[in-house]
């Protein structure tokens, strides 16, 4: 009975999920339409405008979507309309984007980027993130994880064994899967931002330089190992790479620098 129930839960699964390629051909697990995660991503945006506070400061505002804009103009025809970009009044050095087309900008994140150019590699590493699926590709991740220690559970219910499973498969999700697809998403993102960068006109070398300012930011660090993100020195040598493999690619400007 234990078997069966196992079996369902990993059969639902494999219904479930569907082949995907992200932008840099890397195979993906998906579970859940882009419908599904435009909705999820549209009502954590509306969510965090009523949390945070929305900057009114026109300049701030104009010199964030000048960017954008120009990152989204050279993006695939199908994602160049619909997109929302809102600048937070935060301290917070952050930025994000989310399913269903939507950009926020933390101006504590202007500190670090310190012109356009590096926004730019901010602003194309979000949208980057976007148009690779890897909101629907974490969530479908941590669902099948959940169905597979679900289905261990039950396989080792009342078993002396069943504690010292859990824990293992936990760690082995954790550390094995999760983690590293992450760290996995962070990198591609920084490869697909950086093309995005280039095509908008950008400086590429400005990216390598706002992970050298992010670096200097300092705090504690976990090992690159249990970190969700690469460490800096790891995406500055893998930026480095990129840019001279997009340069003999014949990767350049689609549009002059804007004047941000």
């Amino acid at each position: 009975m234990k078997n069966k129930c196992l079996l369902s839960l990993l059969l639902l699964t494999s219904v479930l999920a569907s082949c995907a390629q992200s932008p840099t051909g890397r195979s993906q697990f998906i579970m859940f339409d882009a419908d599904k995660m435009a909705k999820m991503g549209v009502d954590s945006f509306e969510s965090i405008k009523q949390e945070q506070k929305v900057s009114t400061d026109a300049k701030t505002n104009q010199y964030v979507g000048c960017v954008a804009d120009a990152i989204i103009r050279v993006l695939p025809a199908e994602w160049q309309e619909g997109w929302e970009v809102v600048v937070f009044d935060s301290e917070q050095v952050n930025a994000f984007a989310l399913p269903g087309r939507k950009i926020g900008v933390y101006t504590g994140i202007l500190a670090v980027a310190e012109d356009a150019d590096q926004l730019a590699a901010i602003m194309g590493h979000e949208v980057g993130h976007v148009i690779a699926n890897h909101g629907g590709e974490r969530v479908s991740q941590n669902t099948a994880a959940n169905v597979v220690l679900q289905g261990a559970a039950v396989m080792t219910q009342g078993s002396e064994y069943q504690q010292a499973t859990m824990s293992v498969l936990g760690l082995g999700a954790q550390y094995g899967v999760l983690l590293p697809y992450s760290r996995t998403h962070e990198s591609e993102a920084d490869v697909v931002g950086l093309k995005y960068m280039m095509e908008a006109g950008f400086k590429p070398e400005a990216s390598m330089k706002l992970w050298e300012n992010m670096n200097k930011l300092g705090g504690e660090k976990p090992m690159e190992i249990l970190s969700t993100h690469p460490a800096p020195d790891t995406r500055i040598k893998n930026l480095a790479k990129h840019i001279k493999k997009y340069s003999s690619q014949g990767v350049k400007a689609k549009f002059a620098r804007p004047s941000c």
